[in-house]
């Protein structure tokens, strides 16, 4: 019966996904938990000129936030940030053009960064799913490159940054977020599932997936809720730092009898495989704080 089983958990997340899912999650929802004034604190949301990212972009700025997009196409970027700021009627927007699969230019980035601002929350959203395996110009596998070792660079270059403020938030991948919530007890580290979402890179990389199930989809902001929810709600810093979230609230990180756990020596090895070659990638950008 176990194949019965897998197949009743997998409709039924796939349902829990879906449009309806977030409306049925919602009914649960405090709006008060989102009424809230961030003004005078800084966010950066990386791949924020589309999808969820520019969704969770425009919530936190409408709620005063001091946003910084880290984006890599520059047009599309700069069309975001006037968007935003229309809409939103923000003027504390600020565009930064860093490629996430380019660990050498997140290091310059970031070291630049901390000599010019301050940062509160670190929303990791950039991603990629290259269906057909593809290297950077460092020889890197693109998904690699960009979701987990760029992520990787991006949060280590920041942490002392985020340490010395209040309150200090990341959301980050599964793994990464376990671990450094272990290690970094004064940041409030979370990750979440958007569900399945309306989004560019949905269209763009799961092209049967989106026509069999675009009318079902959510809504761009119903997959940015959680992020915003999990970057200024009271609420959601209550929590224990390291847990995993769908809709607001805190899930499994695996699902039945998916048998998709790891050991944690392989964990242990991940993170030591990142630290050495985001080390790598730091010493041969001749990181200096006077990088532009």
């Amino acid at each position: 019966m176990s194949w019965y089983r897998n197949t009743v958990w997998f409709v039924k997340g796939l349902r829990e996904y879906t449009r309806s899912g977030y409306e049925s999650a919602s009914k649960h929802f405090d709006p008060a938990d989102l009424e809230v004034n961030v003004a005078g604190r800084s966010f950066l949301i990386t791949g924020s000129n589309s999808g969820i990212g520019k969704a969770a972009a425009k919530e936190i700025a409408r709620r005063g936030g001091t946003v910084h997009l880290v984006c890599r196409n520059k047009e599309r970027a700069e069309d975001a940030k006037g968007e935003i700021v229309t809409e939103t009627d923000n003027q504390n927007i600020f565009l930064h053009i860093v490629d996430i699969s380019n660990p050498k230019e997140i290091w310059m980035f970031a070291e630049k960064f901390k000599n010019e601002h301050k940062l509160n929350v670190l929303i990791n959203n950039a991603g990629c799913m290259v269906n057909n395996r593809e290297l950077t110009e460092d020889g890197l596998e693109k998904n690699f490159a960009t979701n987990t070792l760029g992520t990787y660079v991006l949060t280590t270059a920041l942490l002392p940054l985020l340490e010395k403020e209040a309150d200090a938030r990341v959301r980050q991948q599964v793994v990464l977020t376990e671990q450094w919530a272990k290690t970094h007890r004064s940041i409030h580290f979370s990750v979440m599932h958007p569900g399945w979402a309306d989004t560019p890179a949905v269209r763009s990389s799961m092209p049967g997936f989106y026509q069999k199930m675009k009318n079902s989809l959510r809504t761009e902001a119903q997959g940015a809720d959680t992020v915003v929810w999990l970057a200024v709600s009271s609420e959601a810093a209550k929590l224990p730092s390291g847990l995993f979230f769908q809709d607001r609230q805190p899930v499994p990180t695996h699902l039945p009898l998916a048998r998709t756990h790891s050991p944690p020596g392989d964990e242990e090895k991940l993170m030591e495989v990142l630290e050495e070659l985001s080390q790598k990638f730091k010493s041969s950008s001749s990181v200096s704080p006077q990088c532009h």
